[in-house]
């Protein structure tokens, strides 16, 4: 089964996390970046990160190459920004036409997950969710979060 990993990450856990999935399954891999790439603290980037959710406002993101007819299973990931997936996704979902696919979808998070889950599958209509996953802190819980997607990437690939 030809899967791909596609995911963005602001402070490199969903990092950790999409890399320890492509090396179980030997997965292609696209990490989404923003064409702003400015460097903020984090009181700033809460704050970019929260207004770009209330806002609904998709991030410009640099070019990338993705055909997801390609792939018989696609693995979306992101942080949660306020109880969402990170803008960058939509961003992404809106300009990528991804429909009647497997689809497995994972945030990271440092407290909650909140609805992050439920509104990434909103973005996904009209394709099969075959699993979802959250992950707490990857970069701080490695051992713990290595363990969960052996697990999870058996489930998803089986």
């Amino acid at each position: 089964m030809k899967t791909a990993v596609v995911f963005y990450s602001s402070d490199g856990n969903c990092t950790f996390a999409a890399e320890q999935i492509k090396t179980q399954i030997n997965a292609d891999l696209l990490q989404l970046q923003t064409k702003d790439e400015k460097k903020r603290g984090k009181v700033a980037k809460l704050f970019w990160g929260c207004g770009m959710v209330f806002s609904r406002r998709k991030p410009l993101l640099k070019p990338y190459t993705f055909d997801p007819t390609a792939y018989d299973l696609i693995i979306l990931g992101a942080p949660v920004w306020a109880g969402s997936p990170a803008p960058p996704m939509r961003t992404f979902l809106s300009g990528t036409a991804i429909s009647g696919k497997k689809i497995a979808l994972f945030v990271c998070h440092a407290g909650g997950k909140g609805n992050a889950l439920d509104k990434f599958k909103t973005m996904l209509a009209g394709n099969d969710i075959v699993s979802e996953m959250d992950f707490k802190e990857p970069l701080k819980n490695g051992t713990e979060v290595q363990q969960q997607i052996t697990g999870w990437v058996k489930q998803i690939s089986a």
